[in-house]
């Protein structure tokens, strides 16, 4: 052994560090100062390798993380399938029927309503309120929902608006089945299409389309008519713009926060212990994401409603958006990304990107210069 470790410590003195170093001949002298060009052809490597860490950044924000397996060993693989038998068998016909006799009584008595108290506005609302609570109370007990509200109940008043954290379509008929809320959403196709324009219309919602520019000036007015009204249901924001996976938020918008009024945050956190929430709608369609959850053991919620705030003096209406963020991400145990929700349905042109690595190289130029 000593004569090993003598051997090795005489390899290690032997060994010189400039055999391992490049010649003087294969070193290449600086060319002289960087050019513009220069850096422009080494932006998009630059902008790649950012734009790589942004994506996975921002793309973490809109995937649902699928459950860890658990019926890996032959005793806990005849337990999995008795709870799918469970599950599929006995509890989605039972949630299939709860379900349809809540539809029926709804639609018995919406109808007439709707139809027979024309001349009574006030009385009319009240009963169309009561109606969609009640639908919206069907919709929680065919998941099994089992919700936990902490504060006071929203109520009507004029100025106010009430914004939350958004996750899926759900969460309206999570906060629906308390409160009658109007509130503002994209338009769907299909059968969910048909709900808005008919029964949702008569709770005072408001709905627009993202590919088209003039619902955004005609949806901005709308909101300023809708929380004037002292009669009018309590409006509800979603500032995101788009579902977001529960673990995150993303920027608000600032329109809800532009309107001169009182502002309510609602905190909604999800309890994935049964199933995932999270509604991925260019992945699922939202009849498959009911069935998913109908289909589930439980959907485990709870509802905040936080403090309302209202604007600060020399305070902008991004810096109050941002405010009301952070109460509703401390409070729900959210993490902050600084993107733009909206960024998942639209990403920059070839141009833009051109423009913005050639503005790229130019700061970096300047800034080698002065140095």
């Amino acid at each position: 052994m000593s004569s090993t470790a003598g051997k090795l410590v005489t390899s290690r003195s032997e060994l010189n560090i400039e055999d391992y170093l490049p010649s003087g001949s294969s070193i290449q002298e600086p060319r002289g100062k960087l050019r513009l060009l220069d850096l422009i052809d080494i932006s998009p490597t630059l902008t790649e390798a950012a734009g790589a860490i942004v994506d996975d950044s921002f793309t973490r924000c809109f995937k649902s993380n699928p459950p860890e397996p658990w019926n890996w060993n032959i005793y806990l693989f005849p337990l999995w399938c008795f709870g799918v038998v469970v599950r599929y068998c006995i509890l989605f016909p039972l949630r299939c029927l709860t379900l349809t006799f809540g539809w029926f009584i709804f639609l018995s008595t919406f109808i007439p309503v709707h139809s027979l108290l024309k001349g009574q506005d006030k009385l009319r609302k009240n009963i169309e309120r009561v109606l969609v609570e009640m639908i919206c109370s069907f919709f929680v007990g065919s998941w099994t929902g089992v919700v936990k509200y902490h504060g006071p109940r929203p109520s009507i008043r004029p100025k106010q608006v009430y914004v939350a954290n958004h996750t899926s379509m759900i969460d309206f008929i999570v906060l629906e089945q308390m409160t009658a809320f109007a509130v503002i959403m994209q338009k769907h196709p299909g059968w969910v299409g048909l709900l808005q324009s008919t029964i949702l219309e008569s709770v005072g919602c408001i709905w627009f389309n993202r590919s088209e520019a003039k619902d955004r000036e005609i949806v901005a007015r709308k909101l300023r008519d809708h929380v004037q009204g002292a009669d009018n249901n309590p409006l509800l924001i979603f500032p995101e713009g788009t579902c977001v996976n529960n673990n995150y938020t993303v920027m608000f918008k600032k329109g809800a926060f532009e309107l001169g009024c009182t502002v309510c945050p609602i905190a909604i956190k999800y309890n994935k212990i049964f199933v995932d929430a999270f509604w991925n709608s260019r992945k699922q369609s939202f009849t498959m994401h009911l069935l998913q959850l109908m289909t589930s053991w439980a959907v485990v919620c709870e509802v905040w409603y936080l403090e309302p705030q209202t604007i600060r003096p020399g305070e902008t209406a991004i810096e109050f958006a941002e405010r009301v963020r952070d109460m509703i991400s401390l409070r729900a145990g959210l993490k902050k990304v600084p993107w733009d929700g909206y960024l998942k349905y639209s990403r920059p042109s070839s141009k833009h990107s051109e423009r913005k690595q050639e503005s790229f190289a130019e700061s970096l130029l300047a800034r080698l210069e002065e140095k």
